[in-house]
């Protein structure tokens, strides 16, 4: 799988948004080190992440861009910070309309979120890492509730969930060939990442000095 996935134990103090800021502050911060590794053996790279990484909800996004659609609304906020965690996704916004879709028990709607970088390469955003704080008791009862998936409660996972007998955790997924695409400033996934490609697809990438591995 091309993704780094993790997975951390937390309290149940923790379930917090203030938690899920310091857990996103923190791979962030990796984030900027390895753009500034990476500008440093290749000077020909310009860093373009910023100090800081912006943190706003999918409603305040809503509520700053109403007439865009979610992905145009993630280019527009991303196109103006450069770095951006989009927080609480999965739940209905005040349109009426989800912001992207959440399988109900994951992540607590309420807790969770997408990192996303401008990426002027391809001059959009792209999500780097979708994480978030796990559902408890109480968030799984209420968006099994919300998505009409009450019947899940009776799977071996939820059944033990619910009474409470499984940690609390927060966690994620870190996309290992867009973060190389990212600090490499390179358009196509096949510059990082060797497969198998069709003929006209090589064909085209060549023509626009893009080789593919």
């Amino acid at each position: 799988m091309d993704q780094w996935d993790w997975e951390k134990v937390i309290d149940k103090k923790d379930r917090n948004i203030d938690k899920l800021k310091s857990i996103v502050r923190s791979i962030y911060k990796v984030f900027k080190a390895t753009e500034e590794y990476i500008c440093d053996d290749y000077p020909f790279i310009e860093g373009i992440l910023p100090k800081e990484i912006t943190f706003i909800t999918t409603q305040e996004l809503e509520d700053l861009y109403p007439d865009l659609s979610p992905k145009e609304r993630e280019d527009a906020i991303c196109k103006e910070k450069t770095a951006v965690f989009l927080m609480q996704i999965g739940g209905k916004l005040r349109s009426g309309e989800r912001h992207d879709g959440r399988a109900p028990d994951y992540d607590d709607w309420n807790l969770n979120g997408d990192i996303l970088f401008w990426y002027p390469v391809l001059n959009r955003a792209v999500e780097f890492s979708s994480m978030g704080i796990r559902v408890d008791e109480e968030a799984l009862e209420r968006q099994l509730k919300i998505s009409g998936c009450e019947d899940r409660k009776k799977l071996e996972f939820h059944k033990l969930l619910l009474k409470r007998k499984l940690p609390y955790t927060v966690g994620g997924g870190i996309g290992q060939s867009r973060i190389c695409m990212f600090f490499l400033r390179k358009a196509h996934i096949g510059e990082v990442q060797s497969g198998i490609w069709p003929e006209l697809m090589i064909k085209r990438c060549q023509k626009a000095n893009i080789f593919l591995l």
